[in-house]
């Protein structure tokens, strides 16, 4: 079945579509319904079915005679260290940490922090979790005590599994003092904290709540999986919300295994035992999703890679990675190739590697301009997939799907929506809008199986955030428009379309046109406040490493530029080039932040911000052109 006959039977047979994915999974009891829609807009998948999840991603692997295959590719530069680890010997070491989790007194619907680097043992803790039926939430290792604390707070785990330290290329950060803090700030006390000793750094244990990992490991019996209704909550993960709070995403069994093991197939293009690498951090839902949970529903074997794209020692780690593991796919962040791109433009580290066996790379995360699309396919020779989705949907909501069929590539957008998602533009009355024209971007509900179900323990804010805009709709929180050929064009989020003297511009449409020129690696725009003008448009770029050229010079290209591309309706008149934009550790830039410094208002630091020295180079940067001002 091609993509437009896939793509419009989800839609209009959505419980069939979703019932014959589901074969792909292995279920305890099968469902009552594919879809219930009693309690719209809480929508149910799969009500009424039992499953495991661990199950579904180990021991049904096993059990059909492949425990020998490599699940799972540890490669961590910045220790030095490999290992492999087969279907088989991840059963026996998950089964063991689930039992210490019993021997806890974790059990089925009790919530587990977990705040790790990137190891195996994450994963392990995952599976884990899932495998006895308890609720992991996963905070990114290294989060400030006081995120930390908010989290345990809202999600009252019984237990935090953590480790001694994470390292970030040559510096080893102590993970306990900041587990410690978070406690000690907490109202919630968790019953035990179970502690992972790295080489690196050791932790001191507090006596009574701590126990040491290999030893609770080792002493514990193995687990047996539970099983879980389809609807029961998998995991909760955190989101940064518009108010500061954090949001718990919350996300189901059934309907996530099913979404899941689908996209391996038909999104990614992958076949079991093929070599998946999404290059991200279990702490993201790209993490999540594509690192732990899908590879291993669709028995392919994942790499889990603790290191960085530059630095881990050079520009070629990823190319070393991809040529040593055999990746068939990757999957990676847009700012990782132009993080790349700045420091080997000419594709010299490339040269050096044997890449044959990469078939597609994917690119998300956020918006990926044309040139780093072209660049990456260029230097690989593969086709380069830019795709759009959230952490709130935990999949692709449009991609070219590859195991369909493999449509034109269009550089700057994701291509057309993926299965299950009806995906249109609307105006502010909640009215579709012509093909071209910039609108928000909304899906139809029900959305499909897989997404979010609500927010923990805040069904209100749920409605309130995401349903609330128009009755019938999910707000994604994204501007743009659709063409003629139903491909979706993400410009930005809704609140970087900016109104210049009644003209509503993108920012999204000038950063693609900035990111064209030849000297410059990334590049952000922002809309600043103007009396005149309402808002106008700004930009901060940084250049690549090799460029030696007078930066006025190029500064009036840039502007030459917009004004070519986009007309003197932009006002773009104002550049400032940086050293780097600051950004989150997932690598979105930090948009909002700096439109904020640029109008002089105040801020919260956001706690995912990977260096917050930058803000104060960017607030130099910006007074140097007259903004900032104290």
């Amino acid at each position: 079945m091609g993509y437009q006959a896939s793509y419009r039977r989800s839609l209009d047979d959505p419980e069939g579509f979703w019932g014959d994915a589901a074969s792909a999974v292995d279920w305890y009891k099968t469902w009552d319904k594919v879809l219930d829609d009693s309690e719209a807009p809480f929508y149910h998948w799969f009500r009424g079915a039992e499953l495991n999840t661990c199950y579904n991603a180990i021991d049904r692997h096993v059990v059909a005679g492949r425990g020998s295959q490599d699940a799972l590719i540890y490669d961590s530069p910045v220790t030095d260290t490999k290992s492999r680890i087969t279907y088989l010997e991840l059963q026996d070491k998950v089964s063991h940490v689930a039992g210490a989790l019993r021997d806890m007194g974790v059990a089925k619907g009790d919530r587990v922090i977990i705040y790790m680097p990137m190891v195996p043992e994450t994963a392990m803790a995952m599976l884990a979790c899932a495998r006895i039926g308890a609720i992991h939430s996963v905070v990114f290792g290294g989060f400030a005590a006081r995120e930390l604390a908010t989290r345990i707070d809202d999600a009252k785990p019984t237990a935090v599994l953590s480790a001694s330290c994470g390292i970030e290329v040559n510096k080893v950060i102590p993970y306990k003092p900041l587990l410690d803090e978070a406690l000690e700030i907490a109202t919630h006390e968790p019953e035990h904290c179970l502690i992972l000793q790295r080489p690196q750094c050791a932790a001191a244990l507090t006596s009574g709540r701590d126990l040491d990992w290999s030893d609770a490991v080792a002493a514990a019996e193995p687990a047996s999986c539970v099983p879980v209704a389809a609807t029961d909550p998998l995991y909760i993960l955190y989101t940064s919300g518009t108010t500061g709070e954090p949001k718990g995403v919350v996300r189901d069994h059934g309907g996530h295994a099913v979404a899941l093991t689908w996209s391996m197939e038909y999104v990614y293009g992958v076949e079991p035992g093929d070599v998946f690498w999404a290059a991200s951090d279990v702490g993201w839902v790209v993490g999540h999703s594509y690192i732990v949970y899908g590879p291993l529903f669709y028995g392919c074997t994942t790499v889990l890679y603790e290191g960085k794209p530059v630095g881990t020692p050079d520009p070629g780690a990823f190319w070393r990675v991809i040529s040593e593991h055999k990746v068939r796919v990757m999957f990676t962040a847009p700012t990782a190739f132009r993080a790349i791109k700045r420091e080997d433009s000419h594709g010299d580290y490339v040269k050096r590697y044997d890449l044959s066996c990469l078939k597609t790379l994917f690119l998300a995360g956020e918006r990926c301009d044309p040139d780093t699309l072209d660049w990456a396919g260029k230097m690989l020779g593969v086709p380069v997939i830019d795709h759009w989705w959230q952490t709130e949907t935990g999949w692709p909501i449009a991609a070219d799907c590859m195991g369909l069929e493999q449509l034109p590539i269009k550089p700057g957008s994701p291509t057309c929506a993926v299965p299950g998602y009806d995906v249109r533009v609307l105006d502010n009355d909640g009215i579709e809008v012509p093909d071209g024209e910039i609108g928000s971007i909304m899906i139809r509900l029900p959305l499909p199986p897989g997404t979010l179900t609500t927010l923990w323990n805040n069904d209100a804010r749920f409605v309130d955030s995401y349903l609330a805009t128009h009755e019938g709709w999910y707000l994604t929180g994204d501007a743009g428009y659709r063409d003629e050929d139903a491909y979706l064009w993400v410009m930005s989020r809704i609140d970087d379309i900016i109104n210049t003297a009644g003209h509503r511009l993108s920012t999204g449409g000038m950063e693609e046109v900035l990111s064209a020129h030849p000297d410059v690696a990334e590049t952000a725009v922002i809309g600043v406040a103007d009396e005149l003008k309402g808002e106008l448009p700004v930009g901060l770029v940084v250049l690549k490493s090799d460029v030696d050229r007078p930066e006025e010079e190029i500064k009036a290209e840039l502007v030459a530029m917009i004004r070519e591309k986009i007309g003197p309706v932009a006002s773009f008149k104002k550049v400032s080039i940086v050293q780097r934009l600051p950004k989150t550790r997932s690598g979105k830039v930090l948009r909002g932040i700096m439109r904020n410094i640029a109008d002089s208002k105040e801020y919260k630091m956001p706690a995912t911000i990977d260096d917050p020295r930058i803000l104060g180079e960017i607030e130099q940067a910006l007074k140097t052109i007259g903004y900032a001002k104290d």
